[in-house]
């Protein structure tokens, strides 16, 4: 039926023959042949090139993050300890403390900057800074801290008590593209306190158990009748915010807790002042619609509260966060 038959040109009916030497020829020549030396010029340049910006972006990966100190005692002490094997990922650049020669000593032993300002702990262009201070410290930091250009972790969450600065703060991180870490202290359970308060309205209460001593110095302590107590005495219940007024330097534990779960001023405190104890002891309650919890948990020494800082610090640059 086809009348017409494309034939195939001639030449690629028989191809043509290689003896095996002529094979083996072209092989060599195919693999072999050289660029001419412009391209290969540019080739060379080329691969400097990308190999440079590789080794160049490999380097920023690698590089540590600055860490800054606001305070050097006992806490931070423990932080800038904890640097070589828990923190491998950082280095000490800086430590701002109110004593001149503590300071000094504290920046000579970890081998960083001593600074006797703001200015100066910022000048080490710190990535984050550890506040282990004071509430004062933390009302009249935190900003500069944050428009430094450093991320603030912070121990005296007791300023937070005061909405206002906590606002102000939260807006100052935002606009700087920083973030507030709040560490957690001798406390934890933060992570099911914040998912109950996303699911429903939710009832907290805190439970502080002190020694008496710990109590001398405090408002509770009304002509030195504390040491006095035989037994578990409740000397306070009222709001988180009520008690870190009274006192400021106890409760940044129940404070962080406050913040999340029901807020300063929605979180029922109590202190009980009890006789032979030692150590700090926390109870912490909540209740929603559907979520009910209760932590205990107990620390022979503050060292905790430090130790939480370093957790905070690692998590920051861990690639599986807790």
């Amino acid at each position: 039926m086809n009348k017409f038959k494309l034939k195939p040109p001639a030449e690629f009916t028989a191809p043509p023959k290689f003896s095996p030497a002529d094979e083996t020829a072209m092989r060599f020549k195919f693999h072999f042949t050289p660029y001419p030396p412009t391209v290969r010029c540019v080739s060379f340049i080329v691969y400097i090139f990308v190999g440079r910006k590789a080794t160049e972006l490999n380097m920023k990966n690698m590089q540590k993050k600055r860490l800054a100190l606001l305070g050097c005692g006992y806490l931070n002490e423990i932080v800038a300890n904890a640097m070589g094997e828990h923190l491998p990922e950082y280095e000490l650049v800086g430590a701002f403390g109110r004593d001149v020669q503590r300071t000094r000593a504290f920046a000579k032993r970890h081998n960083c900057k001593a600074c006797f300002t703001i200015d100066e702990l910022m000048a080490t262009k710190p990535d984050f800074t550890a506040e282990a201070a004071s509430v004062q410290a933390m009302w009249e930091h935190s900003e500069a801290v944050l428009m430094g250009g450093s991320n603030l972790v912070v121990l005296s969450v007791g300023a937070f008590a005061d909405a206002d600065f906590y606002e102000k703060t939260k807006k100052v991180a935002a606009e700087c593209g920083q973030r507030v870490y709040i560490a957690s202290g001798a406390v934890g359970g933060f992570d099911v306190l914040r998912t109950a308060s996303l699911m429903s309205p939710i009832k907290a209460s805190f439970t502080s158990k002190k020694s008496l001593p710990s109590l001398f110095y405090s408002p509770f302590n009304r002509n030195g009748q504390i040491m006095g107590v035989k037994e578990p005495t409740r000397v306070f219940t009222g709001t988180t915010k009520e008690a870190i007024e009274l006192l400021p330097t106890h409760f940044n534990v129940a404070v962080a807790t406050a913040l999340a779960s029901a807020g300063p001023e929605g979180t029922i405190m109590n202190i009980d002042a009890v006789p032979g104890f030692r150590g700090d002891e926390y109870k912490i309650e909540i209740e929603g619609e559907e979520v009910r919890a209760e932590f205990n948990i107990y620390s022979s020494t503050c060292n905790v509260a430090a130790w939480s800082v370093v957790n905070v610090l690692k998590n920051a640059v861990s690639p599986i966060v807790f």
